[in-house]
């Protein structure tokens, strides 16, 4: 019997498609790795994330509190370096203030009644206070309602830093400090670099704080 099934192409067909995929996957596994290493050799970002460190953890012992806001993926990046302060990272210690202005009620309000443009700087206004920190996330640099709500926090008295993949933008010319990741031409490989650079910032404030690295902290100091 002959048989004209194409079961055996098939076979075939998939094997191919998965190790193309395994070579997209490879790719991009190099290109991120070439990112992480720019970002290692880069003294003058390296510098700014420890010094942004040093901001947040220098508001933080003084009370004081970290407002975080993005846009998409840079809005997971806000919400994770402000659960990260609020919950736990790597060691034991007393929760942190900080808020991402991320209220879906707040964000729909503002967009719809005063425009989207606003909507950071209106939670910036509300929630913000003179010493408090705001930590600005866009890729671009050039986002206008993180562009608004870093001017906002500066007014206030706020330190503002700002977490971009671009240099020269917009939102760099209002924060009091900005850094800028080398992570190409492409947003997802700039918002990897900023995953790191939010662990990088938690790891400080704790280092700043006298938190040490996997140790349980006595909490009757807090």
């Amino acid at each position: 019997m002959v048989h004209t099934g194409t079961g055996g192409a098939e076979a075939r067909g998939d094997a191919r498609n998965g190790s193309g995929s395994v070579e997209l996957v490879r790719a991009a596994a190099i290109e991120a790795t070439a990112c992480f290493d720019a970002l290692s050799n880069d003294e003058h970002t390296l510098s700014q994330i420890a010094e942004a460190g040093g901001v947040l953890a220098a508001c933080l012992a003084q009370g004081g509190k970290v407002i975080t806001c993005g846009n998409g993926g840079s809005m997971c990046d806000a919400i994770h370096l402000a659960e990260e302060l609020t919950g736990r990272f790597r060691a034991d210690r007393r929760a942190l203030g900080a808020v991402a202005l991320s209220d879906a009620g707040h964000l729909s309000c503002v967009g719809n009644d005063l425009g989207f443009d606003e909507v950071f700087a209106r939670g910036v206004e509300a929630l913000g206070r003179n010493g408090d920190v705001l930590v600005a996330f866009t890729t671009s640099g050039t986002s206008a309602n993180v562009v608004r709500a870093v001017s906002a926090a500066r007014r206030m008295g706020m330190a503002a830093v700002a977490v971009t993949g671009r240099p020269g933008t917009a939102v760099e010319q209002e924060a009091s400090l900005t850094i800028v990741t080398p992570g190409g031409r492409w947003a997802d490989r700039v918002q990897e670099l900023h995953t790191l650079v939010t662990h990088a910032l938690i790891e400080v404030v704790e280092h700043s704080l006298d938190i040490q690295d996997g140790s349980p902290a006595d909490r009757s100091e807090w």
